[in-house]
């Protein structure tokens, strides 16, 4: 997959770092929610959808940390995990309360990395 204009040297490091923060923070919290933590229990008791929603988030997740490190699919893991938290702060205003802002960070990082990602065609399409 050919991607948006080249990265300088630089710019990569920044890029792979951030894809890496970003595979460790969702892999972790999707082990969290599909090994079932007491914490994950209750943020999704809270949330009144039921636990089968915190496993299918737990593995989106962790879908997501594996596609983010992948060349090739960094930029579909980037989409996925910035959608995982739209959703996350959305629930986060409507639902359970609390801060956002954890939510909010993760998601610019992830909308960064597909931006930065994006594919040549995707690019060429938005002219």
């Amino acid at each position: 997959m050919i991607t948006s204009s080249p990265l300088s040297k630089t710019q990569r490091r920044v890029v792979w770092g951030i894809r890496i923060l970003l595979a460790l923070a969702f892999g972790a919290a999707g082990f969290a929610k599909l090994t079932g933590a007491p914490q994950m229990v209750q943020v999704f008791e809270a949330i009144g959808v039921g636990q089968w929603f915190r496993l299918v988030t737990g593995f989106v997740e962790i879908v997501g940390a594996v596609l983010i490190l992948v060349p090739a699919t960094g930029f579909f893991g980037g989409a996925l995990l910035f959608a995982t938290m739209v959703g996350g702060v959305a629930t986060h205003l409507f639902l359970i309360g609390g801060n956002p802002l954890p939510a909010l960070v993760l998601g610019a990082l992830a909308a960064f990395v597909a931006w930065r990602l994006r594919p040549v065609s995707l690019m060429a399409a938005a002219r």
